[in-house]
């Protein structure tokens, strides 16, 4: 009974707090493609067409500041064994160490030079990008501060430039500004830290105002990065947090349930003991009293 007297509480005001949190959600990557390749999209995405597309998202509820924006990918697979293995953290760290390489396989070398930073994670580098717009006037989004202060403080370099980056014939995502260190580079910075889900978000950048509901947010986005390849899905995601974080249902809906499970097997223990008592510590329960001829 202890047990869900705490765990109630706690499931309900969790679950309060998720549901305070304000979502907008976004998918494009097949509202983006004109509908003459609506049937062969990759084809499209590998063209030079222009790949610019305006959305219009509309706000619900009011959304305090900050308001976080985020891009979310479905069925991308960071957590594959040879693409988590592919990066040399030497290198990401120490310029002494920007020929280290062999873990890099096969995005190591271009052009008889190594690649820095190297290996299929910095590669593949999500490279499609956002603009807001409100009443006519520009949406600032701040991207500073997006990543982790340890991993840009710890495993990203402030000597560490880019160098012979995205120089191959076959370009995996964004490129990298060669004159700004690796420290510096939040977004590369963001990509690294690999997600354990196939579905996962990244953050993107953050809104420093409020949005007040019906106001309408134009989004011009560049539709640049590959999914199409492998059927994943690019969603946009404007989010507000509480307390507890982002929208997760998940932890108060656990708290209730397991509350709710020792309520119910509490009130039973009690409805025996109340219809069918039996005394502490009666001797007529034993074996050989219940059975006293018996061997």
């Amino acid at each position: 009974m202890l047990v869900s007297i705490v765990f109630i509480p706690i499931g309900v005001v969790s679950l309060f707090a998720s549901r305070d949190v304000v979502e907008i959600i976004d998918r494009y990557e097949t509202a983006c493609v004109p509908d003459g390749y609506k049937n062969d999209k990759v084809t499209f995405i590998q063209s030079n067409l222009t790949k610019q597309c305006n959305r219009t998202l509309t706000v619900k509820k009011r959304m305090k500041k900050p308001i976080y924006v985020y891009y979310q990918l479905d069925n991308f697979y960071q957590n594959h064994r040879r693409y988590v293995k592919s990066r040399s953290d030497s290198q990401l760290k120490e310029n002494s160490s920007w020929d280290d390489v062999s873990s890099c396989k096969p995005e190591d070398m271009s052009n008889d030079q190594p690649i820095v930073p190297c290996g299929l994670i910095a590669w593949s580098l999500f490279n499609d990008t956002y603009n807001f717009s409100l009443n006519n006037q520009q949406l600032a989004v701040n991207k500073k501060g997006i990543s982790w202060k340890s991993d840009r403080d710890s495993k990203f370099g402030k000597d560490v430039f880019p160098k012979n980056f995205q120089n191959g014939t076959l370009k995996g995502g964004a490129t990298l500004n060669s004159s700004i260190p690796l420290s510096e580079q939040e977004d590369l910075i963001v990509w690294m830290r690999t997600a354990a889900l196939p579905t996962f978000r990244k953050l993107y950048g953050k809104i420093e105002q409020d949005l007040q509901p019906n106001d309408q947010i134009v989004v011009t986005l560049d539709n640049n990065y590959n999914t199409y390849s492998f059927n994943g899905k690019k969603k946009l995601v404007l989010s507000t947090t509480s307390w507890l974080g982002g929208k997760n249902d998940f932890l108060g809906i656990a708290y209730l349930t397991v509350g709710g499970l020792c309520f119910f097997l509490a009130l039973s223990f009690t409805v025996v003991y109340l219809v069918k008592p039996r005394r502490l510590g009666d001797p007529s329960y034993l074996s050989w009293n219940r059975n006293p001829g018996g061997h």
